[in-house]
């Protein structure tokens, strides 16, 4: 069965070390580690830091896959900037800079996926068809080329997570990216965020997994209101948990599925160990 973890952007206010023995105690058996200002910042690294928490995770037996989902470790004035769909050249290069770092971090830590998302578009375009479309695909592929090319010979997966709000918002995106990208996509997996196909529309949310399966290498767990892009816990929003996680055993996925809950870290202990409460109850009822 797929391992249940937890994303660190939802313990933002522990030390790594500590969120991961918290996280072990806790019961989850995955970490999925949001590199970020002050923590394996992949900029300022402490010597030894990595491979410190490498050693850790192993002792824990928890596996770790890396997210690059910081808000300012780029910019300190602008959200997620720069990324791939900038117009800037050298915006976009910045991004992929910072995804072979966080790659070669991935090595380090023994983590053998590293999740990363489209960005948004300096005029808020989002995907609509490849008609409309062409060119800013066009511009979201050619860094992805440059990423793929150097994760293959260092063993490391990449998954693509649409995110609401981003050029690619769901399933529909994906979907054209990687017809964009032809067989330069075809070691490019999908990071699925459940609580995202709430808020886009793209429900039931256990069929589209289903429709998904070859592609989904990892998943982000949470809840979301219909229509907004809101992180919340289990049973606050619009989820159909039950639905998802049956879908997940019903298509045998082996990857990490974490929970994310990043606007949590105020009470990161107590989210997180409710959350895998509710996850092993729902999983007891769908097994």
């Amino acid at each position: 069965m797929f391992r249940l973890g937890y994303n660190t952007n939802g313990l933002a206010h522990h030390r790594l070390d500590e969120a991961l023995t918290l996280l072990a105690n806790i019961g989850y058996e995955a970490v999925a580690v949001t590199p970020d200002v002050g923590q394996l910042d992949p900029y300022r690294l402490r010597q030894d830091e990595a491979s410190s928490l490498h050693r850790q995770a192993d002792d824990l037996g928890l596996d770790l896959t890396l997210e690059t989902g910081a808000r300012f470790l780029l910019d300190p004035m602008a959200k997620h900037s720069p990324n791939l769909m900038n117009g800037n050249a050298s915006g976009r290069a910045r991004r992929v800079d910072y995804y072979r770092r966080c790659i070669d971090l991935a090595v380090e830590l023994g983590a053998p996926l590293v999740s990363l998302w489209s960005g948004t578009e300096s005029e808020g375009a989002t995907f609509s068809s490849p008609s409309n479309s062409g060119a800013l695909l066009d511009r979201l592929a050619s860094g992805l080329r440059e990423i793929l090319e150097y994760a293959r010979p260092r063993g490391i997966t990449i998954a693509f997570e649409p995110e609401p709000g981003m050029f690619i918002e769901g399933p529909l995106g994906y979907g054209a990216l990687m017809a964009a990208m032809g067989s330069e996509a075809q070691d490019l997996g999908l990071t699925l965020d459940v609580g995202h196909l709430v808020v886009t529309g793209d429900r039931p949310e256990g069929d589209v997994i289903r429709a998904l399966a070859d592609d989904l290498v990892h998943v982000h767990l949470d809840d979301c209101p219909v229509g907004s892009h809101q992180h919340l816990p289990f049973g606050e929003g619009d989820l159909d948990l039950s639905g998802v996680l049956s879908a997940l055993l019903e298509v045998s996925f082996k990857g990490v599925a974490a929970v994310e809950l990043s606007r949590d870290s105020h009470r990161g202990p107590e989210a997180a160990a409710q959350a895998l409460s509710v996850l092993r109850r729902v999983l007891s009822r769908s097994a």
